[in-house]
């Protein structure tokens, strides 16, 4: 196959991954608020009478935008106005495309990578890249021609710099003590154990470089307590001026971001693709009884839905007497479902005796899963985040970013080198 071909697969791949997990996150947006506020959450939307716990919105909203009437000011500039979601929306889909979703598979010509471009800079690459969603902001601020929209992106903009220093700064000393650029090096390196027992994840050797960068990856994206460019309540938001498929290129550019902020930081600090204390080579040479203990998680975990949702149902037949009833049902018979065709593949036995190329192939497929399970946890987080603090002032926000950030990431970068010097 064309190594063109495969690069257009791998970037459908990802682009399909990251668009799957957004239309999740704002599920997860909308039912943890709700939760969180001890109220229902969406549950309007339905498909023949299926609401699927408010799954259906998303689709609802993508929808509605889609076929929403475009308006283009004519007071804007239109060049700059019509850029700014391209812009923004670009910068949130390009940097996956370095990430690793999994090791590499031995073959010809340096073997098979699961990244869409293997970039020896990578993590420079996405330094790089994510420098020009300020631009986005800049230019929609200004091609609106309006000074709400200006004071919400010299807002924006100003937060994203501020951050940005202190996030490339936490990176330096992660790179210290990796000794490489290259995102698949650094993950692999992550795949050793601290005193025989403890993980080697980045989160360990660098803790403090770990909260630095998740603190500025929030103010990065703009998210609670950080999300002072969008603030209602204070000030109208950059994009007030946009409407329809422009408005969600800002909307999903900002999900997007959680998503790339969520895999740079598995990558960098939770050992990415990497199975505690299951290196890739014990992993190949034990793939069947990996992928028999993931079948047997598929049979419990299917088992222990099926009677949730059961419960549920019984629920909604006391609170409902229309179609809504029915919905614990629909889920109850996916989950049983994924129960049964695991337990089939799981008796078939077809774990057994695997060839070697099938070995490499399902290492590969596991660790794919246990990296979008981290990926999907770390964006959960973010969620659960906004609806916990309240928001910071301006003030505070760039005293944060400034008088203590900053300086601690130029600390963690003294103490790794010292403690480098030190032990060689």
């Amino acid at each position: 196959m064309p190594d063109g071909l495969v690069t257009l697969i791998k970037a459908c791949c990802v682009l399909a991954f990251q668009m799957i997990l957004v239309v999740v996150l704002i599920w997860f947006e909308r039912k943890g608020a709700a939760y969180i506020q001890d109220r229902t959450g969406p549950n309007r939307a339905e498909i023949f009478g299926i609401r699927l716990a408010g799954l259906v919105h998303p689709v609802a909203d993508v929808l509605k935008l889609v076929f929403k009437e475009e308006i283009t000011p004519p007071h804007v500039r239109k060049f700059y106005f019509r850029l700014a979601p391209i812009v923004s929306l670009m910068v949130a889909l390009l940097p996956l495309a370095v990430i690793p979703f999994a090791d590499i598979l031995p073959g010809d010509g340096g073997g098979f990578s699961f990244q869409t471009l293997n970039l020896n800079v990578g993590i420079l690459y996405i330094l790089a890249v994510s420098s020009f969603g300020v631009f986005g902001i800049i230019f929609a601020g200004w091609g609106s021609n309006n000074k709400y929209s200006m004071l919400g992106g010299m807002r924006a903009s100003a937060q994203m710099i501020s951050y940005e220093l202190a996030m490339g700064l936490s990176i330096v000393g992660v790179l210290m003590v990796y000794g490489t650029l290259e995102l698949n090096e650094m993950v692999r390196y992550q795949g050793g154990l601290l005193w025989g027992f403890l993980p080697r994840w980045g989160i360990f050797v660098q803790p403090i470089a770990a909260i630095l960068f998740m603190t500025a990856a929030f103010a990065e994206s703009n998210r609670n307590p950080f999300d002072l460019p969008e603030g209602e309540s204070e000030i109208v938001g950059f994009h007030v001026e946009y409407s329809s498929m422009k408005f969600a290129c800002f909307f999903v550019g900002e999900y997007g971001h959680i998503v790339v902020v969520s895999s740079i930081f598995t990558a960098l600090f939770l050992g990415g693709w990497q199975i505690p204390w299951l290196p890739t080579p014990v992993l190949r040479e034990n793939a069947g009884f990996a992928t028999a203990a993931l079948l047997l998680f598929g049979v419990v975990g299917g088992v222990v839905f099926a009677g949730l949702f059961g419960k549920w149902r019984g629920r909604l037949h006391e609170l409902y007497t229309d179609r809504r009833k029915n919905e614990g049902q629909v889920w109850m018979i996916c989950a049983a479902a994924i129960a049964v065709i695991c337990a089939v593949i799981l008796l078939a036995g077809f774990w057994r005796g695997l060839s070697p190329q099938g070995s490499l192939i399902t290492a590969a497929v596991v660790q794919i899963i246990c990296f979008m399970a981290k990926v999907v946890l770390v964006s959960f987080f973010f969620i659960w985040v906004r609806w916990t603090l309240p928001r910071f002032r301006y003030d505070q926000l760039m005293s944060l970013g400034w008088k203590n950030l900053v300086p601690l990431a130029i600390f963690n970068i003294l103490i790794t080198g010292f403690i480098l010097l030190g032990v060689g």
